[in-house]
């Protein structure tokens, strides 16, 4: 599911705050090359024993990645559920309590961003 209207798409921040904001609130850098970078966060559904990915998907806009002080652009937001072996799959619908925790993320992290 992309979330739209979080607030976050076009915010841009330098590659040290982002990556400091985004750890603050759980979210990892997990992929990235040159010019993208994807933040994810893990959420667990234990009732379900399902698990979701909040992920940020952003893209450097000034500079290259491993440069602390590129800037980053936020692109589009997601939630998925985690599919074996390594994959997430968007079409599902998701547990309400899920997706509130994921919308309050979203909120603080607009928040340190701003």
């Amino acid at each position: 599911m992309i979330i739209e209207d979080t607030g976050l798409n076009g915010m841009t921040s330098d590659l040290a705050h982002l990556d400091d904001s985004a750890e603050q609130l759980g979210f990892v850098r997990w992929q990235w090359e040159y010019y993208r970078a994807t933040y994810d966060l893990k959420l667990e559904d234990r009732a379900n024993k399902n698990e979701y990915f909040l992920r940020i998907n952003t893209r450097a806009v000034e500079g290259k990645l491993e440069q602390p002080h590129a800037i980053l652009a936020i692109e589009a937001v997601y939630l998925g559920r985690s599919t074996f072996p390594h994959g997430l799959e968007y079409e599902t619908p998701v547990p309400e309590p899920i997706l509130n925790t994921a919308l309050q993320r979203l909120e603080s992290l607009k928040r340190l961003l701003a």
